[in-house]
């Protein structure tokens, strides 16, 4: 069997194939050294070990699976994933322009939105599932860069990737998916037609909650742009450190186990929630009523993500309480870790204006029936 013909769970079971070559452990180890020895003639010993930035063992190895899982040529592992995203946009020409996706992670919007002002780039938020509205903003604006997310955070609105590729390419644009959500196992954005795939692997890739990392991942490894975002993340040593990659390594062995069981928890839940009377919607891409539905079930393969967000059929003061009389999902913020979060998005994000009787859930691998009744007994306790 070829290595081409390995399945994601196989390559991330097998931290693809690695072994540790000085104990024959199947397990990899941890290499702390920050510098490296030098023979008598001044040779490395080793020539591709020459300073602890991101010469390490640990981090290659993290970087080759990723790379695996994506369908990538190459990966490369950054300190969380807003610095990730930066080092794609910090690539952008000044006084350029750039189109990003509007209602994706609060967090992202601020960073570019404080970037392009200080690069004087023009910059243009838009609704990017609306096809019309992308075509159009790339037609007219010309941008150096386009960047979507999808599944959206904590919206849930799905990207046409294979659509937004061709806007993209028309005009010469970069194409940038946020994967996050989704997950390489779920959905592969390279294949669709991205130039550059983003995942904050700190969520489900680790799934831990124990490791702050981000990722990029490409096909185009010769293009100027990946070169640019290598030199700047070695010379600028946003690095992940190689304790850090080694967890990294040993949570993405159970990655596509755990996306298949928080993917069948998830569907549950929204399955569940969608029918109680004190939930007015339900933004889950797997629902067959969600707007998105038909696109997600082609670009997303094995289930639908671990992330969905409800407004409760109530006051702002309900919304709250519901979120305060849960006990199994912790009162917490992120996502795809292997326990269940609930989180009040607007006193997170207020100046977004997102409805205060928004909830938004992150679905863990605990048992389904326990999930979907404490979310039962919590709704209960506030509205009977």
């Amino acid at each position: 069997m070829t290595k081409k013909t390995l399945k994601p769970a196989t390559i991330a079971a097998r931290a693809a194939g690695a072994i540790d070559q000085t104990s024959g452990g199947v397990v990899p180890s941890i290499q702390l050294s920050t510098t490296y020895a030098r023979n008598s003639e001044y040779a490395l010993i080793n020539p591709d070990n020459a300073y602890g930035r991101d010469d390490r063992d640990n981090i290659r190895l993290a970087e080759t699976i990723l790379a695996k899982l994506e369908n990538a040529k190459e990966s490369l592992l950054f300190p969380s994933g807003m610095a990730a995203t930066a080092a794609v946009f910090r690539t952008i020409p000044n006084k350029s322009c750039v189109v990003v996706q509007t209602n994706i992670y609060w967090g992202t919007l601020k960073w570019i939105q404080a970037f392009c002002a200080r690069r004087e780039i023009e910059l243009h938020e838009l609704d990017t599932p609306d096809n019309s509205q992308l075509k159009n903003a790339c037609e007219n604006y010309k941008p150096a860069l386009v960047l979507i997310e999808t599944p959206s955070n904590p919206w849930l609105k799905t990207t046409d990737i294979v659509f937004a590729s061709k806007c993209a390419k028309s005009v010469g644009a970069l194409l940038l998916v946020d994967g996050t959500a989704a997950t390489p196992i779920l959905t592969k954005a390279l294949d669709l037609g991205a130039d550059i795939v983003m995942q904050s692997a700190t969520k489900a890739i680790n799934g831990h909650s124990d490791v702050l990392a981000g990722v990029l991942s490409t096909n185009a490894v010769d293009t100027l742009v990946w070169e640019e975002i290598k030199t700047d993340r070695h010379d600028a040593g946003a690095v992940l450190s190689a304790f850090d990659a080694w967890l990294l390594v040993r949570g993405m062995r159970t990655l596509p186990l755990r996306m298949e069981r928080m993917c069948s928890n998830a569907q549950k839940v929204a399955e569940y929630l969608e029918k109680h009377p004190h939930i007015s919607r339900v933004l889950y891409p797997g629902l067959p009523s969600h707007e998105g539905y038909k696109l997600a079930s082609s670009q997303m393969t094995g289930g639908y993500g671990c992330l969905m967000s409800f407004l409760v059929n109530g006051s702002p003061d309900d919304a709250l309480k519901v979120a305060g009389n849960l006990h199994l999902f912790h009162r917490a913020t992120s996502l795809g870790g292997v326990e269940s979060l609930v989180e009040h998005r607007h006193t997170i994000e207020p100046h977004t204006g997102i409805p205060e009787n928004l909830l938004r859930i992150s679905v863990g691998i605990e048992d389904a029936s326990d999930l979907i009744s404490d979310l039962n007994q919590a709704l209960n306790s506030v509205f009977e």
